[in-house]
């Protein structure tokens, strides 16, 4: 497993790009627009900024793995402080999927298909990132 860590790392850090994708589509989906409406001009700002903070805490942890995959999986101290922070954004994540109150929103095949490949995607990247954090 230790010789195929950067390789999992790596692909890992292509996977959480590729959320991105998903997330992007978010907004349109669950008509954000109309549903914010209702609450005040900072709420919606706020709801906004959060969700910025999300996709920038994504994209580190993609091009951060893409690019020093090896560094990540080489067992080093920060190294595997930088793992252990990703597997529990990504475990953290995982375990909402278990409470998220999305049924109504998986209206359609596809959606119910993203939602299980995201579920999917969440156990891998927990898994990998523990791994390189416990090794």
């Amino acid at each position: 497993m230790e010789q195929a860590l950067p390789h999992l790392i790596f692909a890992a850090g292509i996977g959480q790009l590729s959320v991105l994708i998903a997330s992007a589509l978010v907004p349109f989906a669950l008509d954000w627009k109309k549903e914010l409406g209702g609450l005040s001009r900072l709420h919606r700002q706020l709801y906004w900024i959060y969700g910025g903070y999300v996709v920038m805490a994504i994209v580190a942890f993609g091009v951060l793995s893409v690019r020093f995959a090896a560094e990540l999986a080489g067992g080093e101290a920060l190294a595997r402080g930088l793992c252990a922070y990703i597997a529990v954004f990504w475990g953290v994540r995982l375990a909402l999927q278990a409470v998220l109150d999305v049924e109504e929103h998986l209206s359609s095949a596809w959606r119910r298909a993203g939602y299980h490949l995201l579920t999917v995607a969440f156990v891998i990247f927990t898994t990998i990132y523990g791994y390189g954090a416990l090794h």
